[in-house]
């Protein structure tokens, strides 16, 4: 059996106010003819299809339309729920979907497989939809973790395949933070990385193959336990990491084979540092101008309408930061201490200028106006 393990699309997710939708559109239709040129049997959605719980309408419309391609190429689907997700609004026409697509996000269930045949016999698929604990003590009593839920969920699922014939082969997918990870900073926008909500891999013994979803970048933790990541760069700090899913064999023992099949990128995120004049005109940022931009520039001091001149050449600019390259002067003296000690009113305004630009002081022309003020204000009182 083939089967073709992705996760976290999050239609609907904007990138830096942008919609994302369209490019999302086209590499999810890329997904449709990878399914119908790789012959794949079983599609896996592990999780965050949705960026929110309650989407907008032309997020169901894509959907719909992404479900029923992936059919029509001839695989099953099976859809799980994640934690942007609103599980009620995604299963609740579950009952209504055309044969051989699921979308499971009911907990009660976990223990009832979706069997798929191929020629060597059945493949038994749990969906785990994603596992909120505090939802879940009225039916699962003591469950406080998510290594808790995810603990019960696999032993449910391992009861389920121990009443069935010795050897049957078996997939797990989940939406989760599992043990080994590697997050991408300022991308898992919900994870919390202090114990709780992490689940050992071992949780996921028993299955030939353990489909995971929540993080955004690939990544292998077994031969066996994999996250796909995201279809696209949802976050600049995705940049380096590659798209697209994991095309998982199955063979009359289990497990035969994991290959990655790369996805088309729409539109590239990268991220650029050098001082903002080099990178308003250095050639060697030609590559980035159609690529979606964070611009880091490296000037001492802020620069004037750094976003509106970066974009005449980069039209898609969507960040500017200030990383000034120079390390600040360390003081430990109070500002009012440093006030105090200045002997003129020149040395009093370049301290006000180094502890409010980190310090930096006054530049040569700025000195060159401030004299000239402080000398005004001699002639005024002169003559008063």
């Amino acid at each position: 059996m083939r089967i073709l393990h992705t996760s976290d699309w999050h239609i609907g997710r904007t990138f830096h106010g942008h919609s994302t939708l369209d490019a999302l559109r086209g590499v999810l239709d890329a997904l449709i003819a990878q399914v119908r040129e790789h012959d794949v049997d079983v599609v896996l959605v592990a999780g965050d299809v949705f960026d929110s719980a309650a989407p907008a309408a032309d997020c169901y419309t894509l959907l719909s339309d992404t479900l029923r391609g992936l059919r029509d190429a001839g695989a099953h689907v099976i859809v799980t729920s994640g934690n942007h997700d609103s599980a009620a609004r995604l299963g609740f026409q579950a009952a209504l979907l055309r044969d051989g697509i699921h979308v499971l996000t009911d907990p009660l269930a976990v223990g009832t497989p979706i069997t798929v045949a191929d020629e060597h016999g059945p493949v038994h698929i749990y969906g785990i939809p994603f596992l909120e604990p505090a939802l879940l003590r009225h039916v699962w009593p003591g469950i406080r973790t998510q290594e808790a839920a995810l603990t019960h969920a696999m032993d449910l699922v391992r009861a389920d395949l121990s009443a069935r014939c010795a050897g049957a082969r078996s997939v797990a997918v989940a939406h989760c933070f599992a043990a080994g990870v590697e997050p991408t900073p300022l991308l898992e926008r919900d994870i919390q990385q202090g114990g709780l909500d992490v689940v050992p891999i071992a949780a996921f013994d028993g299955v030939d193959y353990a489909a995971l979803g929540h993080i955004h970048g690939r990544q292998q933790l077994a031969p066996h336990i994999r996250y796909a990541g995201a279809p696209l760069h949802y976050s600049f700090g995705e940049g380096d990491k590659p798209r697209g899913s994991w095309l998982v064999d199955l063979d009359a023992d289990g497990l035969a084979d994991v290959t990655w099949l790369p996805l088309p990128v729409p539109r590239r995120v990268v991220t650029l540092t050098a001082p903002l004049e080099e990178l308003l005109a250095d050639p060697r940022f030609a590559d980035a101008e159609d690529a979606w931009v964070c611009a880091e520039y490296t000037d001492d001091l802020p620069q004037r309408d750094p976003l509106r001149r970066l974009q005449a050449r980069f039209a898609h600019c969507a960040k500017v930061v200030h990383a000034p390259a120079r390390v600040g002067v360390s003081d430990s003296r109070t500002y009012a201490e440093r006030v105090r000690a200045a002997r003129s009113d020149r040395e009093l305004v370049d301290a006000f200028l180094v502890h409010v630009r980190d310090g930096a002081g006054a530049t040569d022309r700025e000195r060159e106006l401030i004299d000239d003020v402080l000398a005004d204000r001699v002639r005024v009182e002169a003559t008063a």
